[in-house]
């Protein structure tokens, strides 16, 4: 019959939808669009021709899928070719265990006495709609384990409320099956299709109106992370200029105090030169830079940070070493580095006792340690394994600034520790060999 022809293409494309978010938990979608939408309808189409072809000769048609899945999904997702043979694999894996589960609730609850018929055949699509609203709900749980993406951030409390949808679909096709009387009457077994495929369509709906909306908030994230990253770049460069600048006319003063020297020897006045010469190695132990790692980015950080610290009357211990061949992108030093201290220079600031600043930043043969512990008052808040700011004005930086440092661990592949011991927040960082 036309009906069952109807819901058997319907079945197919809710499986194709299913391998869809299955395959994008690992890997990005190629295209965006139309050409994304004509590739899964060629992909259900062949599939479907294939399961009816191939419908006697279970193990060959279950290979042909699988290599259909493959091909299908390598055009459509940015992954390799044995990667996607291994999800085609994993996904056949998982829709037959799920097909097959619901087979055997189906053979225990189906009595003896019915009868094929129109009843018989509603009852048997209800349960088939029944094991792929599992699916999804199985497929959308391992998205949330292994997902990277936009709708993988969702918090644990918006994923609980975004599985209610395909949980409230399992449920009403469980209780229309539990109240459904075995009638003859086409009109209640097209009620039920309506039904059932109206769920399974409201759950893809929600399922990219969520999407599309993290995947805008995330943009609008990146742009926030972008400009901040920006202006932590500019007060770096910003510093190495004006320390250049200062060089530039420290060099052309001392040309002038040789001069004044050269003058005081000639006329033999040595006492007065001495004084001279005392005076001027005063001016140049408070001019010059303190700190040298011998990677500028670095020390340019430290010299500006040294300098506001001093101002606000933080002490600031540090040790260091030969930073050249570290290995981090300047932007990313930039990052960490100067919204470490940042953060440890707005914690000492509220302290009214001690305000304290230790710094280690040492590049050894097989890792990178950059550690920042600083005296703090206030106690630190967590939600969620995350620290949450006490700042008044613009809180989001703050937090912002933390996922931005644990973005660029992850980049390296390195780790971290946040601790607190008394009166002391700590944060350390540790970069395998670059």
């Amino acid at each position: 019959m036309m009906i069952y022809e109807l819901v058997n293409w319907m079945i197919i494309f809710l499986e194709v939808f299913c391998c869809k978010i299955f395959y994008e938990s690992f890997g990005r979608a190629r295209f965006k669009g139309w050409r994304n939408a004509m590739r899964l309808i060629l992909f259900a189409i062949c599939t479907r021709l294939v399961t009816h072809i191939l419908s006697s000769f279970f193990i060959l048609k279950q290979a042909a899928v699988i290599i259909l899945c493959t091909l299908a999904m390598y055009t459509l997702i940015k992954i390799n070719v044995k990667k996607s043979f291994i999800l085609a694999v994993l996904y056949q894996a998982l829709l037959l265990t799920v097909d097959y589960i619901i087979y055997l609730f189906y053979s225990v609850l189906l009595s003896d006495d019915k009868t094929a018929g129109a009843a018989y055949m509603t009852e048997t699509v209800l349960f088939i709609l029944f094991g792929k609203a599992i699916l999804f709900l199985c497929v959308l749980i391992i998205r949330k384990q292994f997902g990277k993406r936009a709708t993988e951030k969702l918090s644990d409390m918006e994923w609980r409320q975004f599985l209610f949808f395909p949980v409230f679909t399992i449920a009403v096709i469980s209780a229309a099956l539990a109240v459904y009387e075995y009638e003859d009457m086409p009109e209640q077994a097209n009620l039920l299709y309506l039904i059932a495929f109206g769920m399974a369509g409201m759950n893809m709906a929600v399922f990219y109106l969520i999407h599309d909306s993290m995947k805008r908030d995330m943009i609008l994230y990146e742009s926030r992370i972008f400009q901040m990253q920006v202006k932590n770049q500019t007060d770096m460069y910003r510093s190495i200029s004006e320390n250049l600048n200062k060089q530039k006319k420290r060099t052309h003063e001392f040309k002038n105090q040789i001069v004044c020297i050269e003058s005081l020897l000639a006329k033999k006045e040595y006492e007065q030169c001495e004084n001279y010469i005392k005076n001027i190695d005063y001016d140049l132990g408070r001019e010059t830079d303190v700190i040298n790692t011998n990677n500028v980015i670095v020390n340019a950080i430290l010299n500006t940070k040294y300098q506001e610290m001093t101002d606000k009357g933080i002490v600031f211990a540090f040790r260091v070493n030969d930073l050249s061949q570290m290995g981090i992108r300047d932007e990313d030093v930039v990052t960490i580095l100067a919204n470490l201290l940042n953060n440890a220079i707005e914690a000492c600031e509220e302290c009214s006792g001690k305000k304290i600043i230790k710094l280690k930043f040492v590049c050894g043969e097989d890792r990178t340690i950059l550690s920042v512990k600083n005296t703090y008052n206030r106690p630190v808040q967590y939600d969620k394994d995350e620290i949450v700011t006490s700042k008044v004005i613009n809180p989001d930086e703050h937090g912002i600034g933390i996922k931005n440092i644990v973005s660029v661990i992850d980049k390296y592949n390195g780790s971290y520790v946040i601790q607190e011991s008394g009166e002391e927040f700590y944060f350390s960082i540790v970069f395998p060999c670059l």
